[in-house]
């Protein structure tokens, strides 16, 4: 279905006045050069050929609704054009082998299926942090906090906590909604949290409290995103959230490439470059988007590195984008989390020097609640003007879940020295935080052991992007059944093992070079196996594919 859905869009916006080529794609009409073309066009095909196209659904479902209203070519041109891979096809696939195990034990040479498709740490095992479900429990139960059984079962600093939350709530009810940047109490405590994590002041009227970081990158393209002739520079490869919002919102993609040879490095030179190039081709670049630590590649950005990129956002006057939800997770001792926020204020620019939006979310680090929905994002360096649209737009969506706010709160201000969780809420935090380091150990050597496959050193996030070389008679069989090579291999790796993967295809990559994504998160008692299937496989595939 998405397959033809890709192949629709492209019929519907050959013939479209707003997009009179497919060359228009947003990342497609960037360069001129051989090199930069081969680029773009590559990032073109990522977004439409993940997977084998299913000719026979995808004409059952037209026959089946041939006579209601909405049809293909009918729908929103910029919702065909948006792609998801990491719950794509591949995901697709899992669930239906998942479903076929269920009803029929032993009808696939594996017992379960192992989503390593996707940062969901708590469906993998991962335990919630105890404190923070004491908190939300009592919150949205209050009764309870009257009951005399009640202090035998949450500790003595949870209930203190519920009851100054429930305090800062309109009508103590979590059921209820909230002013549109979030719960204000909530809000000074996550502005107090920053400032105790930088180092520099953090206004609570700067915090828009969201359902999780997706919906606050969605709002800020909305702001920024006026036609195809806005740009956003983006990594390459990418947290597909990005290159979706782009072609929902109707602006072009502007990559910038990770260099994979230096760590996936980013290197201002090729960020001067390829704004250049965009504004030669009338695009006017808006925002530079930064994800540190780096989704899907892992690395984590130097603090000079940092610096180089504020000055640049300061020079050519773009909006920085930092997706910093990841900050909780570094995983080697020579790099730490530095946010741009900190780094921009250590440089010495102002409030009116330089316009940053920063994203967190309770749903990565050591926390893992991502069907809890809580994020936030701190707007600084907007006029008093702006700062009314972006009001207007989250008041829309009149405010985020409540219990979302809480947790986002809560995760900016744990339990401290003294309190009675302290010891407990560290002891949970620091082994989840070092098992995700040793699984991400083990993992990357066990990828760079494979036959031709390198994997760079797992810095920081929850992935690995290991980089494979495929044989020549292994692109060709993907060619032949119209897959990207990495989802040809993803798909056998899938069907062989039940183990779930992204292609490096729905990221985008350097052309002719293919990878895949795998999550460190598989408990680590799981990691072994993982291992031991992943390499039996991979020893298979190559050999039948051998050149």
């Amino acid at each position: 279905m998405r397959k033809f859905a890709a192949d629709k869009s492209r019929n519907l916006l050959a013939h479209t006045n707003n997009f009179t080529s497919v060359l228009q794609h947003p990342t497609a009409s960037l360069y001129s050069s051989s090199s930069h073309s081969q680029k773009s066009q590559l990032l073109l095909r990522f977004l439409n050929t993940t997977a084998a196209p299913n000719p026979s659904s995808s004409e059952s479902m037209a026959s089946d609704y041939s006579s209601t209203p909405v049809k293909l070519d009918s729908i929103n041109p910029k919702v065909l054009e948006c792609e998801y891979a990491v719950r794509g096809e591949i995901v697709t696939l899992a669930q239906k082998l998942q479903e076929e195990l269920k009803k029929n034990p032993g009808s696939h040479p594996f017992d379960e299926i192992l989503y390593c498709n996707i940062g969901n740490p708590q469906s993998l095992g991962q335990q919630p942090i105890t404190f923070f479900r004491e908190v939300l429990a009592l919150c949205d139960h209050p009764a309870i906090l009257d009951k005399a059984e009640t202090q035998g079962l949450f500790s003595a600093d949870s209930i203190e906590r519920a009851f100054q939350i429930l305090d800062q709530i309109p009508g103590r009810a979590t059921g209820a909604y909230s002013h549109s940047q979030g719960i204000k109490g909530l809000r000074d405590t996550i502005a107090a949290g920053i400032e105790a994590r930088d180092g520099f002041p953090a206004d609570p009227n700067d915090i828009f409290l969201t359902d999780g970081a997706s919906p606050a990158v969605h709002m800020m393209m909305q702001l920024l995103i006026r036609s195809k002739n806005d740009g956003i520079l983006c990594p390459i490869p990418q947290y597909p959230l990005y290159s979706a919002s782009i072609a929902l919102h109707g602006g072009t993609l502007v990559p910038y490439y990770l260099d994979e040879a230096t760590g996936w490095g980013l290197e201002i030179s090729d960020l001067k470059n390829q704004l250049e190039t965009a504004k030669s081709r009338g695009i006017s670049v808006r925002a530079l988007v930064v994800i540190n630590p780096g989704n899907p590649t892992g690395q984590v950005l130097a603090e000079n590195n940092q610096q180089q990129i504020v000055d640049f956002c300061n020079k050519e006057g773009l909006v920085l984008l930092a997706d910093e939800v990841y900050q909780e997770n570094i995983y080697v001792p020579d790099k730490q989390f530095h946010s741009f926020k900190k780094v921009a204020r250590s440089m010495g620019y102002g409030e009116k020097d330089i316009s940053l939006v920063s994203f967190q979310s309770v749903s990565k680090g050591y926390y893992g609640e991502c069907g809890k929905r809580g994020g936030y994002m701190e707007v600084t360096g907007f006029s008093p003007e702006i700062r009314e649209q972006i009001y207007k737009v989250a008041s829309v969506n009149l405010c985020s879940n409540i219990s979302g706010q809480i947790l986002a709160s809560l995760v900016m201000n744990p339990p401290k020295v003294g309190d009675e969780s302290y010891e407990s809420y560290s002891a949970e935090k620091d082994a989840i935080l070092s098992s995700l380091a040793r699984r991400a150990k083990k993992l990357e050597e066990a990828f760079n052991g494979l036959e031709g496959v390198t994997c760079n050193r797992a810095e920081g996030a929850m992935y690995l992007f290991p980089r494979i070389q495929l044989p020549k008679k292994a692109i060709e069989a993907a060619k032949a059944v119209n897959t990207a090579p990495d989802a040809f291999y993803a798909r056998r790796l899938l069907n062989a093992t039940g183990i779930v993967v992204v292609p490096g295809s729905g990221f985008g990559q350097v052309p002719g070079t293919w990878h895949f994504r795998c999550t460190i998160l598989p408990q680590e008692d799981r990691i072994p196996a993982i291992i031991s299937r992943l390499t039996e496989f991979h020893k298979g595939f190559m050999d039948e594919f051998r050149d």
